[in-house]
């Protein structure tokens, strides 16, 4: 449990609750803070080195459209956490990774040097100093504003600021690439889904000012491609920045019926479709859209074991079926390492209903990616773990997912999203607009 365990405070904690910092704290950011609010220097022990700028440009080998070189292939496993030694490392597991060990004595963690390659660009981190002079929470923490481009609180006073920096964390400019995904049951049968995603960022982009946001974070849309029995069928999503003033606008072209339909509500709680019913609207991405339903808490900082650098995982020409494994990804694909995280607990408000009636969230302190999620039912059980499994994109630079994961801990199954090993590599130029992500350009795509 958290209060086991010793907590390093936050020194964001120390001062008022209101998002603004003043100069001097602000100018921390690049001198002992990250630019986007993480501790510069390692830990006493040397296991979690200093940063120094991440990866923030390609290796020698890497050519534009490939996937990804592992720049720490020569990087071999310090060592291995299983059901055999899980009382050693317990301490530094989210709980739900360790009730994942204590099921499937098939799965254990391969643990590796740390490497602290999370970069972006430098107009992100100079936006992220003027957003901790500027940004701040309104509509009761539904909505920010103040802020464009960089991480709106890199020096958080509360677990909902921290969110925030999840969901408005720069992810590129424009990203066209294509995916799959599967509901993988507890027998290990699935079927995959392959889908062609473009999204346009809004916030984030370059020369992008508060004023210029029109509360509109980014607009996605996706394109199944197979099965046959599915393709065609296409969906458009306007993403708002309060979501709780304008909820976000989505539209799904059905092939059977040939037509473009508003869906009332993608949102929440709404199961996403195709996922055997084990994920939620708002669990894309780790997590995404208003906060309004929990009761945040910012816990601190803790040393973590975590996904990262997951370069094996992401590499071209590994079949689908060498990944996809009954109960669990193969864990001989996967790559974790100690990092400190931000420990954010959301519970579920009375009067709102929601299949997880807390979740507590493990974020990276050099990126804000979520890493993983322990997901509690209304009884106080663990029933769920989401992971992300993250590289960097060094060449633009960005540092993101490859590859999410749902765990249903009671039915030994789970969903795989970012599958894109025999896939085109993303396309962080392609030529987008906003007029791709209208109602009537889905019925365009539908076609």
């Amino acid at each position: 449990m958290l209060r086991s365990v010793s907590i390093v405070l936050l020194t964001a904690l120390a001062f008022q609750a209101q998002a603004k910092v003043d100069a001097s704290q602000a100018a921390r950011l690049g001198q002992d803070l990250t630019p986007l609010g993480g501790e510069r220097a390692g830990n006493a022990s040397g296991t979690i080195p200093a940063w120094t700028g991440g990866l923030a440009t390609p290796p020698a080998s890497y050519q534009p459209g490939m996937h990804h070189p592992d720049p720490y292939a020569d990087d071999r496993p310090l060592y291995r956490v299983d059901g055999q030694n899980l009382a050693q490392y317990e301490q530094q597991l989210p709980l739900g990774l360790k009730a994942l060990l204590q099921q499937n004595p098939s799965y254990y963690l391969r643990v590796f040097p740390t490497r602290r390659s999370a970069a972006a660009p430098q107009r992100i981190y100079d936006a992220t100093r003027f957003n901790a002079l500027n940004a701040e929470l309104i509509s009761g923490g539904n909505g920010v504003q103040g802020a464009a481009s960089g991480i709106p609180f890199p020096l958080p006073a509360d677990g909902q600021e921290a969110i925030w920096n999840h969901v408005m964390r720069y992810r590129g400019d424009q990203i066209s690439m294509a995916t799959n995904q599967a509901a993988v049951l507890s027998n290990g049968s699935y079927n995959l889904l392959k889908l062609e995603r473009d999204i346009y960022f809004v916030y984030g982009r370059e020369g992008i000012a508060p004023q210029d946001l029109d509360n509109t974070l980014f607009h996605y849309k996706y394109k199944v491609v197979a099965p046959a029995k599915l393709a065609g069928s296409a969906l458009v999503v306007q993403e708002t920045l309060d979501q709780v003033l304008a909820i976000r606008k989505a539209w799904r072209f059905n092939r059977g019926e040939r037509r473009v339909r508003r869906l009332p509500m993608l949102a929440y709680d709404t199961l996403q479709p195709d996922t055997n019913g084990m994920a939620t609207a708002d669990q894309v991405d780790s997590y995404n859209g208003a906060p309004d339903r929990y009761e945040w808490k910012l816990l601190g900082k803790r040393e973590m074991l975590v996904p990262y650098n997951s370069y094996a995982a992401h590499q071209k020409g590994i079949p689908y079926a060498d990944i996809l494994q009954a109960k669990h990804i193969n864990p001989e694909l996967l790559r974790y390492e100690l990092h400190r995280v931000w420990v954010v607990e959301a519970d579920l408000r009375t009067g709102f209903s929601h299949p997880y009636a807390k979740r507590r969230f493990y974020l990276d302190e050099d990126s804000w990616q979520i890493l993983a999620v322990d997901l509690y039912d209304r009884s106080g059980a663990l029933i769920g773990l989401q992971e992300a499994h993250p590289i960097s994109y060094y060449e633009v630079p960005m540092f993101g997912s490859t590859l999410e994961t749902i765990y249903d801990l009671k039915g030994g199954r789970y969903f795989a999203d970012g599958l894109d090993n025999n896939e085109k590599m993303y396309d962080f130029d392609a030529r987008l607009s906003p007029r791709d992500f209208t109602p009537q350009a889905l019925r365009r795509e539908g076609n």
